[in-house]
């Protein structure tokens, strides 16, 4: 589930996240799709918590779209869910910020993937975060 960011999708919409292009990731919802370039991301983090480190990138950016500061504020209450936050640089060079909400079952799967895929190590918010992954 796409639980917000600085993209142009509803926050709470939820998609498939299709790791299994080589230079691309492919995060489809109904009424369309994102295509993530892996060399665009910057910032990989996981934890029970949507990433507080993304966060507050995208609270030092000089524009925030509908999501705004409110919408960062109710993402840091949630508990026991599994985010993955990433950071980006877009096409036009703009700092971007995406926050997944996780299955359970496909955590590890998918940090691993982002990882190989995007050359960036994954920074966890917690020891107890890590230790749930089984780093």
């Amino acid at each position: 589930m796409y639980v917000g960011g600085t993209l142009d999708i509803p926050q709470k919409t939820e998609g498939i996240l299709n790791l299994e292009g080589e230079k691309i990731a492919v995060f489809t919802y109904k009424g369309g799709k994102y295509e993530l370039p892996y060399e665009q991301v910057t910032i990989l983090e996981y934890g029970q918590k949507a990433g507080r480190r993304v966060g507050a990138a995208v609270a030092g950016f000089a524009t925030l779209p509908a999501f705004g500061i409110p919408g960062l504020i109710a993402l840091f209450s949630r508990k026991r869910k599994h985010f993955l936050s990433i950071a980006l640089t877009d096409a036009e060079g703009k700092n971007q910020a995406i926050v997944l909400e996780l299955s359970k079952g496909n955590v590890r799967t998918i940090l691993r993937t982002m990882e190989a895929r995007t050359g960036k190590r994954v920074e966890y918010e917690s020891e107890e975060a890590k230790k749930n992954v089984g780093q």
